[in-house]
């Protein structure tokens, strides 16, 4: 019997008309190709799942792990808890009412440590935000700390999947091994329960929705929360839509209605149970700045070079000259030159997924240096591992210049590399007297924001650089246009 005739006999498919093999060239018919493509597909997808849920598991366990051993767990989460719980009982989030709600209702740990008794007397948030923490402040404490770890949890692995699911099209190692590395340093995110965890996932989920046009309704609304809740976190994102024009420009408009319609009430409610919130939470974040409070980038505060550093450009330069009055305007003075070369291009440039994606990654760092921002609001990354993806299809220096600044950025901004650089200098003496010691200070302890900036401003020339009009067919690295590699590795 003929070898064709055997593979025919040997792979027939039951019940099916035809053999998957051609009977004429020996070929596999193209619906068979077809059919294995997307069982490949559906493989990959799988698999990178699991290493996700692994990933983000790892630091489940490690944060809960944290916030049970340590008085201050979930600090942040109470803070805007009993904050919501204070309003709800017609009291002052902006005062000391939280501290007394969770004095009431602690019981037997009605003594708070100095750090949490820190945030429950400096609310910190926007009105807007309370909206949002009320329906997890009218449930107990336990299943509502559960339910916000969960939701947390949750809402970052669909982020990381779907950023994933983009850059596999191109190079599925590289964005499963940086994606799986942001997931997996996340201990303080959850041991904390901050609510960036939340805000930065829902972010990246409203970027996928409007660039992929997609369960667009489900992004307006993921992006409306991110706004309402840190819009230091997703307005510079949603500036870059605002400008793209057309259908992008349309969804900036329609995510501004909706935060402002879910954020009407909750500010009228503020403003009639606290009149004069607004003196409150400014005097509120005056304070959290001041030399050695939670957002001083100055030298005052020696446990600024592990996982609570601030990696804005303020704490680089606050080396260099530890005054408010130089290293703020310093900072955004640089990050403001950035932002409106940014501007300039975004306005003047013809729209691409592509030219959008690099665009996200060139703003995401510029995002984090130009206001406070702590590593937990590093996970906003995220969007930079498809243009780092696209990138790397490109071939020659650029692709490893790409991975080496995005890799770079993930790293310094990763929970497990900053305490082991916190281990390793929390003995270190630099005298910052001298020029020298200076940088040897930023170098040594604080390379973050530096980090950053080199990250920033090497996707801002690539962005600038980018025309959507001189695309090689096969070689433009479209992330829509390439079918899934069957495997990660």
């Amino acid at each position: 019997m003929p070898v064709r005739a055997l593979a025919c006999l040997s792979t027939r498919v039951p019940g099916s008309q035809s053999p998957p093999f051609d009977r004429d060239s020996g070929t596999e018919r193209p619906e068979v190709s077809k059919v294995k493509l997307r069982m490949n597909r559906t493989r990959t997808r799988w698999i990178a799942l699991v290493w996700l849920l692994l990933c983000c598991g790892i630091s489940v366990f490690g944060g809960y792990s944290l916030q049970r051993a340590s008085p201050d767990g979930m600090g942040d989460f109470k803070g805007v808890y009993y904050a919501a719980r204070c309003l709800i009982q017609h009291g002052d989030p902006y005062e000391s009412g939280p501290l007394r709600v969770y004095q009431a209702e602690a019981g037997d740990r009605s003594r708070p440590s100095a750090v949490l008794h820190q945030i429950l007397t400096r609310y910190i948030y926007l009105p807007t935000a309370s909206i949002f923490i009320v329906p997890f402040a009218m449930l107990p404490w336990g299943p509502a700390h559960a339910l916000w770890m969960i939701l947390t949890a949750g809402s970052l692995i669909l982020a990381a999947f779907l950023m994933w699911n983009l850059g596999a099209n191109c190079a599925p190692a590289i964005s499963g091994g940086l994606i799986c590395f942001i997931l997996a340093n996340g201990e303080a995110l959850f041991a904390t329960g901050n609510t960036a965890g939340i805000v930065v996932s829902f972010c990246v989920v409203a970027v996928w929705c409007f660039l992929e046009e997609r369960l667009v309704p489900a992004g307006i609304v993921c992006l409306a929360v991110s706004l309402s809740i840190k819009p230091h976190d997703a307005g510079l994102v949603w500036l870059y839509f605002l400008l793209a024009g057309g259908v992008y420009r349309k969804r900036a408009l329609q995510t501004l209605a909706l935060t402002v319609a879910l954020g009407l009430p909750s500010v009228l409610w503020v403003s009639h149970v606290a009149p004069h919130w607004v003196q409150e939470l400014h005097s509120n974040i005056l304070e959290d700045s001041l030399r050695g409070g939670p957002s001083d980038p100055g030298l005052g505060d020696a446990g600024r070079t592990g996982p609570s550093m601030i990696i804005n450009l303020q704490s680089a330069i606050s080396v260099f000259r530890d005054d408010p009055r130089i290293y703020n305007p310093a900072s955004y003075l640089v990050c403001g030159a950035l932002l409106l070369v940014w501007w300039v291009r975004t306005l003047r440039s013809r729209r691409s997924k592509t030219g959008a994606w690099l665009a996200l990654a060139a703003i995401v760092p510029l995002t984090l240096l130009a206001t406070y921002h702590g590593p937990y609001d590093a996970k906003l990354l995220l969007l930079a591992v498809p243009a780092c993806a696209m990138l790397w299809t490109k071939g020659g220096p650029i692709r490893w210049l790409a991975l080496l600044a995005t890799a770079a950025g993930i790293v310094f901004t990763a929970d497990i590399p900053l305490t082991i650089l916190l281990i390793l200098t929390k003995d270190l003496r630099i005298s910052t007297a001298g020029l020298s010691g200076q940088i040897l200070t930023v170098v040594l302890m604080r390379p973050t924001s530096l980090i950053l900036l080199a990250m920033g401003i090497f996707y801002l020339c690539v962005y600038v650089r980018h025309d959507p009009d001189q695309v090689e067919p096969g070689k433009s690295g479209e992330l829509s246009e390439t079918p899934l590699a069957p495997t990660l590795a």
